[in-house]
């Protein structure tokens, strides 16, 4: 679950508005960005839903993470599960595992691009009126694990001349609700970011909720406090790329996401993309939480315009004209 803090309102002020950071020179024999493919990113999303509920422990989640390491490695990756065991806030042992997928691991220049794989154990969004609910996670969790599979799978064909951390980060989902410990949230990404292997990224990009229809990535609060130079670059080139109107240049609520540890724990300077409305009370959209997270609120053209940024981020980066 992802909590908003309630001390942290959108600001009127434009949050990417100042001068971008001094550009580094430019790299011989840049290559192109390669073409994200909507098509394949939705059929990853589909496939981790057809498993059922990933939660913690179940056998739809060791399923999932047997195909998730299987497509990886397929992809070229260097793939190390990175298993831990955590007490979650009801005193459930969860077994979990952070999934590592790298590409170009010689390199010491490096991104890290995140997401979260497991699904929450029950619906407790107050939209929710049937107790016996399951959340499948199609947006929350899957969206952005099947725009990394995507990613993934375009490394594999046209490596950047950069270094790459794919890292699918478990047990974010498993929470105390209702104002709890925020601690209780993001228990993979505390673990990774107390044991990050070497050399640690540069800076990382997380991807939460980035299926839905019409979505509002708007800047969130904890991406601008932590890494506004990531902020000004990616939100800038997702505008020249005809994206403006998925990454809109406005703040949003500070949201204690995975991203908030991999920050303050591991020092890693982290963005998080995530659809913030505010039309909708919890600030997220009406499907998080609820029984309705299911297939047919996935957009293919939302999954685009998140692959194809993070695509061009990874790849200009590489280049130096970011």
């Amino acid at each position: 679950m992802l909590l908003l803090l309630s001390g942290c309102q959108p600001d009127p002020a434009a949050p990417i508005a100042d001068t971008a950071p001094a550009t580094p020179p430019v790299k011989k024999d840049a290559k192109p960005v390669p073409k994200f493919d909507r098509d394949s990113a939705y059929a990853y999303v589909e496939r981790q839903v057809n498993f059922g509920p990933r939660i913690v422990n179940s056998d739809a989640h060791r399923q999932t993470k047997a195909w998730l390491v299987d497509r990886l490695e397929a992809f070229g990756a260097q793939v190390v599960e990175q298993d831990f065991t955590a007490e979650a806030y009801d005193g459930t042992e969860l077994r979990a595992t952070n999934i590592i997928a790298c590409y170009a691991p010689q390199l010491s220049d490096r991104i890290l691009l995140a997401a979260h794989w497991d699904t929450r154990p029950f619906a407790d969004s107050e939209l929710e009126t049937d107790p016996n609910a399951v959340v499948n996670g199609a947006d929350d969790g899957a969206s952005g694990v099947g725009v990394l599979l995507e990613v993934a799978r375009q490394l594999g064909l046209n490596t950047p001349d950069i270094g790459v951390d794919i890292v699918l980060l478990d047990a974010e989902d498993y929470g105390e609700a209702n104002g709890g410990n925020r601690n209780s949230w993001g228990l993979g990404a505390q673990y990774y970011s107390r044991n990050v292997p070497q050399p640690k990224p540069r800076f990382g990009i997380l991807l939460d909720m980035v299926g839905g229809r019409d979505a509002n990535f708007a800047v969130e609060g904890y991406s601008e406090k932590y890494a506004p130079e990531v902020v000004r670059k990616v939100w800038r080139l997702a505008d020249g790329m005809g994206y403006g109107n998925y990454f809109v240049n406005e703040r949003g609520g500070a949201i204690t996401d995975d991203h908030y540890f991999l920050n303050t724990i591991a020092g890693i300077p982290t963005i998080d993309i995530i659809n913030h409305r505010k039309d909708t009370k919890s600030g997220f959209v009406e499907h998080w939480h609820t029984g309705n997270d299911n297939m047919d609120v996935i957009d293919k053209r939302t999954l685009r315009a998140a692959g194809q940024v993070v695509l061009a981020t990874i790849f200009r980066e590489a280049a130096g004209t970011l």
